[in-house]
């Protein structure tokens, strides 16, 4: 906050709406925040118990580099009554978790075959499923004991959605963003070259219903879990009716610009493990901005069909302003193209 208030650029775009952006921001540091901490602890408390030394140690660093990742997630429980907030996080917190620690496996375990990354991603799949039988995630890598710490995420997160009503309902949607980050993260993980060249084809494959990206937003749509997100705040909130409206709303427009934010401020790091960055693909930060603006009026203008569009217009704005005054960007010396960026989404 030190950094927004310090920034016209960073406080124009918090105020967009008056104070009607920052009252809500203080309901979700608030009421949101300290629900997830809780929940995220309790997941940590299991973390710490895993047996095999090399799956504990990226199983706490997926908590603890990333617990903003679950109250980012929880964003939407902001408009939601209280109790209903705190299911959804419930839902939610071992949900990210899921998502993180399969990211650092495959990013950082030493023992991860190409051959089992859609192995292991079939636990998000399930998770997204309470009548799905948990299954052994580690078939085909890495060895070494987890205490269950997987399955057991898995098992949490369908006994809570199993105690939603309609929950069937979310199920076709859940499965095609299970299916598509699955497919994401195999082919972001190949050999340098190998998979630009799988995650170009990938899109082919898919360009006739997604003619407007290119393929590196598409990638980006699909490995976001917004659009997870979004359809479920929709059943929470009595409006069945938007399930698919909310899917189509976030996926690909907001959840492109989602993972291309986080790797806007991933640069660094990414460059270190060799690892494909999105915001680097571009022909030129220009580009990016454009681009960014590209998305930013899709998304806007999908939310402009939802009930309620002021609260994912809110969602857009909080995402977009947290991932570009994070402490990684000073650190990599980008607050200069970050305020850019900024511009360009708002």
């Amino acid at each position: 906050m030190r950094h927004v208030l310090q920034s016209p650029t960073r406080l124009r775009f918090l105020l967009y709406d008056g104070i009607a952006v920052p009252r809500r921001l203080a309901t979700f540091v608030r009421r949101v925040v300290p629900h997830a901490a809780h929940e995220l602890r309790r997941i940590r408390t299991l973390a710490e118990s895993i047996p095999d030394r090399l799956l504990r140690d990226e199983a706490l660093a997926s908590i603890d580099g990333k617990a903003y990742h679950v109250a980012g997630a929880a964003i939407l429980a902001t408009f939601l009554p209280p109790a209903a907030a705190r299911h959804y996080i419930e839902i939610v917190a071992p949900l990210e978790s899921i998502y993180d620690y399969l990211d650092n496996l495959c990013d950082r375990h030493p023992d991860v075959a190409v051959d089992a990354y859609p192995v292991l991603h079939q636990a998000i799949a399930d998770a997204l499923d309470p009548g799905a039988t948990p299954r052994d995630y580690y078939a085909l890598g890495p060895s070494g004991d987890d205490g269950d710490y997987l399955r057991t995420l898995v098992t949490r997160t369908q006994r809570s959605l199993r105690r939603l009503a309609d929950h069937e309902l979310l199920l076709p949607v859940f499965a095609e963003a299970a299916a598509y980050y699955a497919d994401m993260q195999t082919y972001k993980h190949y050999p340098a070259g190998e998979r630009e060249r799988a995650l170009v084809a990938w899109y082919e494959r898919n360009r006739a219903r997604f003619p407007d990206l290119n393929w590196q937003e598409f990638a980006c749509a699909a490995g976001s879990q917004f659009q997870v997100y979004a359809p479920l705040y929709a059943l929470f909130a009595a409006n069945p009716n938007e399930i698919q409206p909310c899917y189509d709303a976030y996926f690909p427009a907001l959840s492109a610009i989602h993972v291309l934010l986080d790797s806007f401020i991933d640069q660094a790091e990414d460059r270190e493990h060799g690892e494909l960055n999105f915001a680097n693909v571009y022909d030129g930060e220009r580009r990016m901005r454009e681009r960014a603006r590209f998305l930013a009026s899709m998304a806007q203008d999908r939310f402009d069909r939802l009930d309620n569009p002021d609260r994912h217009r809110f969602v857009l704005h909080v995402m977009s302003l947290f991932y570009l005054t994070h402490p990684k960007v000073y650190a990599q010396g980008l607050d200069s193209q970050a305020q850019l960026l900024l511009r360009a989404l708002g």
